[in-house]
């Protein structure tokens, strides 16, 4: 394969019909690692609005179980992309996301933003350290897939377009972003459990903390109270992803997709995993809400 074959694959799809394809290929074919480490900064991005780290500080799974909760997530979203919207495993996933957040009090606009972390974060991340640019066809079709998940999630509002996903999450985080306890414990929590991953384990965790906090934006590291690490450490930080991203770009052609499962960092199930076997199962019914209620409602009638 040529070094930009995938590009002018992705090219050739409609992105108003071909989104799952697409960002599929961006995901497990031509930037798994960057869209991998994206998503776990999106995610973590969510704990800086209180409502949402409180939240998930008070479940205690982000504190206690903070590497099954990470692998659980990851492969439920999984299943998703590798299977698609409409196939069992990809409803069963949907289903048991669900019925998680139908067990708690969250608002339509905390998942909204959860929502526009998960589009916005990975074009902003690869924007700066990706190995080449994503096109405009790439970010449309990414958008799509986001926006049919979050149908599927029954948000309503969900914004039309890229650009309106970055309005939304701009003007959310800077409104919602504060200081909160429970937050910064569940942040404490994420952090120290990426510094077990390979091969970051092979370096002080001191070392691997500084440098998570030198890829943040001041307003994120001011919502959980971090120091501010130096410039010099911040340039040499950002500056190694970005030495990465040019070393890629001369790299073997990636041939087959790499998928969440195939990745270290997912330890939990060393024998395998029943897809709805995954995720936490509160006490009490989930309760499906939102103009999209009978369409989440359909996917528990998956056989």
């Amino acid at each position: 394969m040529k070094r930009y074959a995938l590009r002018e694959k992705t090219g050739a799809l409609d992105p108003e019909r071909d989104f799952e394809e697409i960002n599929r290929l961006l995901a497990t074919v031509e930037f798994p690692w960057d869209i991998n480490q994206a998503l776990s900064f999106a995610l973590f991005r969510t704990y800086a609005v209180p409502s949402v780290g409180q939240l998930l500080f008070d479940t205690g799974e982000f504190t206690e179980r903070v590497q099954k909760r990470y692998d659980d997530t990851t492969l439920l979203l999984d299943a998703v992309l590798e299977h698609g919207f409409d196939s069992a495993p990809g409803r069963n996933g949907i289903r048991r996301v669900n019925q998680m957040h139908g067990n708690y009090d969250i608002s339509n606009d905390d998942m909204r933003y959860v929502l526009a972390t998960f589009v916005v974060t990975p074009v902003r991340w690869i924007e700066q350290y990706g190995w080449r640019q994503l096109t405009h066809n790439e970010v449309v079709g990414a958008t799509n897939y986001y926006r049919r998940l979050g149908t599927l999630m029954g948000i309503k509002g969900i914004p039309a377009t890229y650009t309106e996903f970055v309005r939304f999450l701009d003007e959310y985080e800077a409104t919602h972003f504060a200081y909160n306890a429970g937050a910064r414990k569940v942040a404490d929590s994420t952090l120290d459990l990426m510094t077990t991953f390979p091969p970051n384990n092979r370096a002080p965790k001191w070392l691997i903390n500084i440098f998570a906090r030198s890829l943040m934006d001041d307003s994120l590291l001011r919502a959980f109270a971090y120091r501010r690490p130096p410039r010099p450490v911040r340039a040499v930080s950002r500056g190694a992803l970005k030495a990465r991203g040019r070393l890629v770009r001369f790299f073997p052609v990636r041939k087959q997709p790499m998928y969440a499962r195939d990745l270290p960092n997912i330890r939990s199930y060393p024998g395998g995993y029943d897809l709805q076997q995954l995720g936490t199962f509160p006490v009490g019914c989930p309760v499906a809400h939102g103009d999209s209620a009978g369409e989440i409602e359909s996917l528990k009638s998956v056989e």
